[in-house]
């Protein structure tokens, strides 16, 4: 299932527009995050990322085990729509924790608890409880890396799951893979400059292919990944439009493009004259070893996934078997 598209602004969330200012009075932008979730065109992305990648996610979900009874945290949510599908999975006797740094958008009473927290700068919530803890678009924009994922594995309970979920633009960083056209060639400059705004913030637009040695460095094991490249259609559509609107003053003030250009660019998107697409996207998963010796796993590495279900929590722990 992926969610309906709809103004961000309904659901009793208002439209901030015009507003530069995150909760607590501190602008994200002076944080460093170019894409920051006070402005009215975050909920347009988040609506436009859901429709992309919430698939995605949620098979993730579904082969790491989230079931009844599991214990998650989704860090820097953003919007509702993981919050809520996590909330659908563990259902009454389970608990899902939704945390940003700006939790604006986010709806408590849905099935789900809203905090305001930072991963790169606070503490684990409820250290060593979580049977899942997961992160999409999140970490490729924090300056402290290593810091915010060892947040999140200080997070896990002993057989937990980690899944960080990032783009890798440097990977593919064409907005049109088929640059024949001006338009596609506009398209292209612009993308390049919205890296390049992203790249003056902090980000690290190669972040998503170091993922798994990153969450072995977190001190995860049975560590794999997956990745998603989603070309053309309406959802990349609108979610490039709202990225641009949303970063239009900073590429003004940059120098990097003037309003001609993007008005012709958002004008080639709204007539669909354009194939566009994104990043790959790059799934990785790890789990937090058990306390005790895995000795009942001794001898059979890198054999197919096997699923254990945890007697606490209902957790289904996929951990791969150790090879003869």
């Amino acid at each position: 299932m992926t969610s309906s598209p709809h103004p961000p602004h309904i659901d009793g969330r208002p439209d901030p527009t015009g507003g530069t200012t995150a909760l607590g009075g501190e602008s994200a932008s002076a944080r460093g995050y170019l894409l920051d979730n006070a402005r009215a065109e975050a909920g347009e992305r988040f609506v436009w990322l859901a429709e992309l990648f919430d698939g995605v996610t949620r098979g993730h979900f579904d082969r790491l085990g989230v079931r009844a009874g599991s214990r998650c945290w989704e860090v820097g949510a953003g919007g509702r729509s993981i919050p809520e599908a996590l909330a659908a999975a563990v259902g009454p006797t389970g608990h899902v924790l939704a945390t940003d740094i700006n939790p604006s958008w986010l709806k408590a009473g849905d099935g789900y608890e809203v905090r305001q927290h930072d991963v790169a700068a606070d503490p684990p919530p409820e250290p060593g409880t979580f049977d899942l803890v997961h992160a999409r678009l999140v970490l490729v924009h924090v300056p402290d890396r290593a810091r915010a994922l060892a947040t999140m594995a200080a997070a896990l309970r002993p057989g937990g799951w980690l899944l960080v979920e990032d783009a890798d633009t440097a990977l593919q960083p064409l907005a049109c893979l088929d640059d024949t056209g001006p338009a596609q060639r506009r398209a292209n400059r612009l993308r390049d400059a919205v890296r390049e705004l992203l790249m003056r913030r902090g980000a690290d637009l190669r972040y998503g292919r170091t993922l798994p040695a990153a969450l072995r460095e977190a001190g995860l094991v049975d560590v794999a990944a997956a990745g998603s490249f989603p070309v053309g259609g309406l959802a990349c559509d609108q979610l490039e439009a709202a990225t641009i609107r949303h970063v239009r003053g900073e590429l003004l003030a940059a120098g990097l493009a003037d309003d001609a250009e993007i008005d012709a660019h958002l004008a080639a998107i709204h007539a669909g004259e354009l194939d566009l697409t994104l990043a790959p996207l790059i799934s990785a998963w790890g789990r937090r070893p058990a306390e005790h010796p895995p000795a009942a796993r001794a001898g059979a590495r890198r054999a197919s996934p096997a699923a254990v279900a945890s007697p606490h929590t209902g957790f289904e722990d996929h951990g791969v078997l150790d090879a003869p």
